[in-house]
């Protein structure tokens, strides 16, 4: 299976893809003056350094987030990606450190907004901790994330963003976000579900999917970005996002960008992506 440590793959094609759609939610949620809950439950450290050993040993985000970099031809979705990115970066002189979900979010929250972030292993979460510290309305946990859905929701704001980003080291993870989803829904049915996937093996995400549709929920989307076909091999063929609750304009919004990041971020000619509702309204 495949092991999915943040530090191994920060920046890399999945993780434009995740983060252009977390952003993209939390500007709609911002619409409204009222504040929202965010709740992070896979959260690693937050912030990585592109030249660790970590991501030097991959460097994945050659081909994501390095792609992007030094281009002006965005769609405006993702040149407020790219000025995010570019705030961690010293105003984007130079590109040697990739935010993860939880400082993206983090530096979008309002003061009504807050967040939690959760975080299980032992050498991650003293560093995430360490670097949220200074943030007045986030709170990390050494928690188990999915257990989070069942002892934080409904929020108190009535309003919520839940970005479920486990590592899927095990085959059990996709049916453990299947159930923490049906878990956290029971309490928040108007919430807001974003789950990450990794395309490994097809069956995989195909089976997932019949279990979401037959929790019977409604309003899912899907979103998903290859960079080459299925294959039988061992590697991450492609990524995707299950939005349960997705905010109007998504769909079209992705829909608009997808094209761009497939001819930008696979210039070989073998990425292709889709958009699609799983459950419709």
């Amino acid at each position: 299976m495949l092991s999915y440590r943040h530090s191994f793959h920060a920046g890399n094609h999945a993780d434009v893809l995740k983060h252009i759609v977390l952003m993209l939610i939390i500007e709609n949620f911002q619409l409204k003056e009222k504040g929202f809950y965010y709740l992070d439950t896979h959260a690693g450290v937050g912030r990585y350094r592109l030249f660790s050993e970590e991501a030097e040993k991959t460097a994945e985000f050659e081909e994501g987030i390095g792609r992007l970099w030094q281009r002006d031809d965005f769609p405006e979705e993702i040149t407020r990606y790219i000025q995010l990115i570019k705030k961690f970066n010293y105003g984007g002189k130079e590109l040697r450190y990739y935010a993860g979900s939880p400082l993206i979010a983090a530096t979008m929250l309002r003061p009504q907004d807050r967040a939690l972030l959760t975080e299980l292993h032992p050498s991650d979460f003293p560093l995430l901790r360490n670097n949220f510290k200074e943030f007045k309305n986030v709170t990390s946990k050494r928690e188990n994330g999915f257990q989070q859905l069942k002892a934080t929701l409904p929020p108190k704001e009535r309003r919520g963003l839940i970005l479920i980003d486990p590592p899927y080291e095990l085959k059990e993870d996709y049916d453990l976000v299947v159930q923490a989803v049906e878990d956290g829904y029971k309490r928040f049915a108007t919430g807001t579900y974003a789950i990450w996937y990794p395309v490994v093996l097809r069956q995989q995400i195909k089976r997932m999917l019949r279990h979401f549709e037959n929790t019977g929920i409604r309003k899912i989307l899907q979103i998903e970005l290859a960079v080459r076909p299925d294959s039988e091999q061992r590697g991450m063929t492609a990524s995707g996002m299950i939005v349960i609750n997705p905010p109007w304009t998504l769909e079209q919004q992705m829909k608009k960008i997808l094209p761009y990041l497939t001819q930008t971020l696979v210039p070989e000619g073998t990425g292709n992506w889709s958009v699609k509702w799983v459950v419709p309204e």
